[in-house]
């Protein structure tokens, strides 16, 4: 680790001690491409994709959560370890602590819901509405999971189209195929 590295790390850790941090990020390499996880005091708050520019990302936590943000790995080392797990077949749902600020209302009812669609299985956009009590909100069903601020731990890319196709996903349509094939191998 050379000497920046180190006075990040050391400036990161004196902030969390001193309760001057609002969110802490690291980047996580996954086979969908690199992935920002970010956490609050509270828990897990955001999971993006590199396909959304991680600095529009950490500027909208700005905005939504505080400015007070640094690259600091400890609080999401279990994640990590939690999303390590689930890509080498190991894990199949997600026991972390989580941070909802950033979903409100039917969104986050949608969202909460979406762990009750278990690994390998998947339910249709006008099925999640109705398992929600609402079975016309087929549409807010659909914006829900397209703001799904935590992907693959709330996992909305279980969510199809009635006729079975992908539709949309935050991660693109290629990241939503690939982690509807890996739950279709064997846990091990």
């Amino acid at each position: 680790m050379n000497e920046l590295e180190t006075l990040k790390r050391d400036l990161a850790t004196r902030a969390a001690a001193e309760g001057l941090l609002d969110v802490s990020y690291r980047l996580f390499d996954s086979p969908l491409g690199t992935l920002l996880l970010a956490a609050t005091e509270q828990g897990m708050v955001r999971v993006a994709f590199s396909r959304e520019d991680f600095d529009t990302v950490l500027d909208a936590l700005a905005a939504k959560v505080g400015v007070r943000i640094l690259e600091r790995h400890a609080p999401l080392d279990g994640a990590a370890r939690q999303l390590e797990e689930y890509f080498s077949h190991r894990r199949e749902d997600f026991t972390l602590e989580l941070d909802h600020r950033l979903s409100s209302g039917y969104r986050l009812e949608v969202q909460l819901a979406l762990p009750a669609i278990t690994y390998g299985h998947t339910m249709s956009y006008k099925e999640l509405a109705a398992s929600t009590g609402r079975p016309a909100a087929v549409r807010a069903v659909g914006t829900a999971c397209a703001t799904n601020p935590l992907p693959l731990v709330l996992p909305c890319h279980r969510v199809l189209r009635s006729d079975g196709a992908l539709g949309g996903y935050l991660g693109g349509a290629d990241a939503k195929r690939a982690l509807l094939d890996l739950e279709q191998g064997p846990l091990g």
